[in-house]
């Protein structure tokens, strides 16, 4: 039986909207990415699964987009502190598990978290997070939780792995992490294949629940 895959959505197309929309499809789950300015939904449409043009302020339209189905959905609206309330609100009343509400203050993410929110972020403090993990461990490059203790990470290919290739590794097997890309020097390997050896140096980026992965950073698979 196949797998399904996880699916998220995005609602607000701007500069950090994007950038998460565009993480997630490299990761290989399916993302629906939604705005209401068509130009921003036609621009990043080749690069996800699905994109759709709407007004989510309308509840018609979220009802439409199956939203309820979804595994998480990431509310990246920037300026219009009503709109991003407003959509929150109706998400949580339409029975969507998780909801990822992005916050431009404080004020604003307070209000998030009252009317349903279950993650508050605000991209610059988050960003102070990012760097700690960074510093904190040796082998991470860079850190984005997609939902409560499941990331998409970058790390240095510990010592362990080197001349393996991913099928005698059987990370997604045994531990739940695949490896969606080896970044080698300036070339990029996306889809990786169970043939592929780990070099030194190679970056990879895995995807995967965060005990696993810290295990794979450590070498102890």
């Amino acid at each position: 039986m196949a797998v399904r895959r996880k699916q998220f959505a995005v609602i607000g197309l701007g500069r950090f909207g994007c950038s998460v929309a565009r993480t997630l499809a490299r990761a290989g789950v399916d993302v629906l990415a939604v705005d209401k300015d068509e130009a921003r939904v036609q621009d990043i449409a080749p690069e996800v699964t699905h994109a759709v043009q709407g007004d989510t302020t309308d509840e018609a339209v979220l009802t439409s987009l199956g939203l309820r189905n979804f595994d998480v959905v990431i509310v990246a609206i920037g300026a219009d502190m009503q709109a991003s309330i407003l959509t929150t609100l109706m998400l949580k009343d339409l029975g969507v598990p998780y909801i990822v509400a992005k916050a431009a203050t404080e004020p604003h993410a307070r209000v998030l978290e009252k009317v349903g929110a279950d993650r508050v972020v605000r991209p610059e403090s988050e960003m102070g997070e990012r760097v700690a993990h960074s510093l904190t461990d040796v082998n991470l490059m860079d850190y984005i939780e997609l939902a409560p203790g499941f990331s998409v990470v970058e790390i240095v290919s510990p010592k362990e792995s080197h001349g393996k290739s991913l099928k005698q590794l059987d990370w997604g097997a045994r531990l739940g992490v695949n490896i969606v890309a080896i970044r080698r020097g300036t070339a990029v390997k996306a889809a990786c294949g169970a043939e592929d050896v780990i070099e030194p140096g190679d970056v990879l980026v895995a995807v995967g629940p965060d005990d696993k992965i810290r295990r794979i950073e450590h070498g102890e698979f």
